[in-house]
């Protein structure tokens, strides 16, 4: 048993991950059919797709202009997509997640939304409220422009809240529109982020009492965290003023920073525990991007076993934003793998440029 004094929650009331649900759009294409779609015969931007490690992404694309062309969307029309597709998905999401913890919409005592693909007033969590009919009393949090590291920062605030209030629900929602965060304008920076970035979102279930030892998912134990502060603006959305929109920004030199930093802040989140890297069984990791994947696992000394969910939902949906780490966490469940007792490192990344983690425990 790990010592309460390392920091970690209180042993003798957990907070257990009880449930987790996903979900996409009806759309996916390959990043062939996103080329011959767009019509892009810039050799470099089809390198950057097709060597992007991404076989097919769920997207939701503009409607086909008299020309076959996908028609250019407006600021506000892409804002308008984001709201469909989020709250959409975050229903869809939340659904599945409640389904698997055996639990109603009622049951919610306290839901957070996770986004960066769009701005909405009200927030993300009082649109899904309203459409799955949880109790008005719920508590509410919105977590608005973090980034892909946002789902471990609102699951720190979600697993504090179940621990404040023993035996209600908490849920958890990522979800990102990422088609309304796209800049179609032929140069490469856009085109890095096309290439990368897929629809889906996410939702994970905890609660905090006892009688939850035989529920498949882990206690949550601890977090640790990262900013870079030199590599602030190494992701990063700006105005675009000739295309009247918010275009992101990814420099290339992200994943070696990200790398860089991992060994740091997974040795601040073992700290006070005993355990070793080596004693860690389960790594589940933001799906960044090819070379985030690979600097990671070289600076952590980790196997390509040990990513394989991560490099799998690459593969299948691309960055998924927030959610990412979620969707490998279901493929593990999945898997049917896990034994009790054995530990587990989450971790994801974003702008700031920052590195969250945190550990779990069967």
């Amino acid at each position: 048993m790990i010592p309460t004094a390392s920091g970690i929650r209180d042993p003798l009331a957990p907070v257990r991950v009880v449930g987790v649900g996903t979900a996409v759009p009806t759309t996916s294409y390959t990043q062939s059919e996103i080329l011959d779609i767009f019509r892009i015969d810039d050799p470099r931007v089809r390198s950057v797709l097709l060597n992007s490690a991404i076989d097919r992404r769920y997207l939701t694309l503009p409607p086909e202009g008299s020309d076959g062309r996908p028609v250019p969307e407006l600021q506000g029309e892409l804002l308008g997509k984001h709201k469909q597709q989020a709250v959409d998905m975050a229903v869809r999401a939340v659904t599945e997640c409640l389904k698997e913890a055996g639990a109603a919409p009622g049951d919610i005592g306290h839901l957070c939304c996770v986004t960066s693909t769009g701005f909405l007033t009200p927030g993300l969590s009082a649109l899904v409220l309203r459409e799955l009919g949880i109790d008005r009393h719920c508590g509410r949090l919105d977590v608005v422009g973090m980034g892909c590291n946002a789902g471990l920062n609102a699951l720190s605030a979600v697993s504090g809240w179940a621990q404040a209030n023993p035996g209600q629900l908490a849920v958890m929602v990522c979800a990102e529109a990422c088609s309304a965060a796209y800049v179609f304008d032929g140069t490469m920076r856009t085109s890095v982020v096309n290439s990368l970035f897929g629809d889906g979102a996410a939702a994970i279930a905890a609660v905090s009492r006892a009688g939850t030892e035989d529920r498949p998912g882990p206690e949550i134990l601890k977090f640790a965290s990262v900013i870079i502060p030199e590599a602030m603006d190494a992701m990063r959305f700006d105005w675009d003023a000739a295309q009247e929109k918010f275009s992101f920004f990814l420099d290339p030199e992200v994943p070696y920073v990200v790398g860089a930093h991992a060994e740091d802040v997974v040795t601040r989140l073992l700290d006070g525990t005993g355990l070793r890297r080596s004693e860690i069984g389960h790594w589940l990791i933001h799906s960044g991007g090819k070379k985030v994947i690979d600097t990671v696992m070289v600076n952590l000394g980790l196997s390509r076993h040990d990513v394989r969910h991560t490099t799998a939902v690459l593969r299948d949906y691309g960055n998924l934003s927030s959610g990412s780490f979620l969707f490998s966490y279901q493929r593990l469940l999945d898997e049917g793998v896990t034994r009790p007792g054995e530990y587990g490192v989450l971790m994801t990344m974003g702008p700031g440029s920052t590195i969250e983690t945190a550990l779990v425990r069967w």
